[in-house]
């Protein structure tokens, strides 16, 4: 921005160049980028009807006219704060030279609720993985979980799997990783061979969303019977409908569930 427009912006009306100046200064930040250390608004991947999601009746919440946006923390801009900005230089100086650099192994990165999320493109997950076990500046040496997301606004993101790695070398230091993968092509790599114990999340997330995990040593159910249609913490799965198995019982579909209204 020259000179001579912030001098235009400051000469208002009344000649004292004072009157409304809080107004200017949005009007002339309005469009910039977040400033360093800040966060952008978060960002609007959908609505929220209703307290528990129901749609086709059978709510006796009360809650059922309740309309929210859907918002995902936007992209943090550095210094992040803490010892994140160490994490993000320490991994990005390590992936140079490697398979992947850090412009190719990352989406984005996000500072939110005090932890730090680290999205990372799935076909590069596995290097990333063994990069913050090994590199002695990061040695996260324990993955603590391995969990599931369905979103289905998010049109070709639709899975995500949800990563936590914890450091004791250097403090019980915390990052999260993030992989997204669409419906139509569920498939991120398994990191069973960097993280052994990884092995029963990762069936467990298969079992209740979907994904699979490719190379992992034995992918089968864990919770579910062998034989189970479907994947049932994804949000296009039945509320209801659905045999139970062991009693021979069956729970309705909402919209035919008794409606206090």
């Amino acid at each position: 921005m020259s000179d001579q427009r912030v001098g235009d912006e400051k000469k208002k009306p009344d000649g004292t160049g004072h009157a409304n100046s809080q107004e200017g200064a949005q009007e002339l930040t309005a469009n910039l980028p977040a400033a360093p250390g800040t966060s952008p608004d978060p960002v609007v991947v959908g609505e929220r009807h209703g307290m528990f999601g129901a749609t086709q009746g059978g709510d006796t919440s009360g809650y059922g006219g309740l309309q929210a946006p859907i918002l995902f923390p936007g992209a943090s801009t550095r210094p992040y704060g803490g010892y994140y900005d160490e994490i993000a230089d320490h991994l990005e100086r390590a992936l140079v030279g490697g398979t992947a650099s850090w412009a190719e192994a990352v989406e984005r990165v996000t500072i939110d609720r005090g932890e730090m999320t680290v999205f990372v493109r799935r076909q590069h997950l596995v290097v990333v993985a063994r990069t913050l076990r090994d590199d002695p500046s990061l040695r996260f040496e324990i993955c603590t979980g391995v969990s599931g997301v369905h979103y289905l606004a998010e049109t070709g993101r639709e899975l995500h799997a949800v990563y936590h790695f914890l450091s004791i070398t250097h403090g019980s230091r915390r990052v999260r990783v993030e992989v997204t993968c669409p419906d139509s092509d569920p498939h991120i790599p398994s990191i069973v061979a960097v993280y052994p114990a990884t092995d029963w999340h990762e069936r467990e997330t298969w079992d209740m969303f979907g994904i699979q995990f490719d190379g992992h040593p034995a992918l089968t159910r864990i919770l579910m019977p062998d034989d189970w249609p479907g994947h049932p913490q994804r949000k296009d799965y039945p509320l209801g409908g659905i045999p139970v198995e062991y009693k021979g019982a069956t729970i309705a579909p909402p919209d035919q569930r008794r409606a206090y209204t």
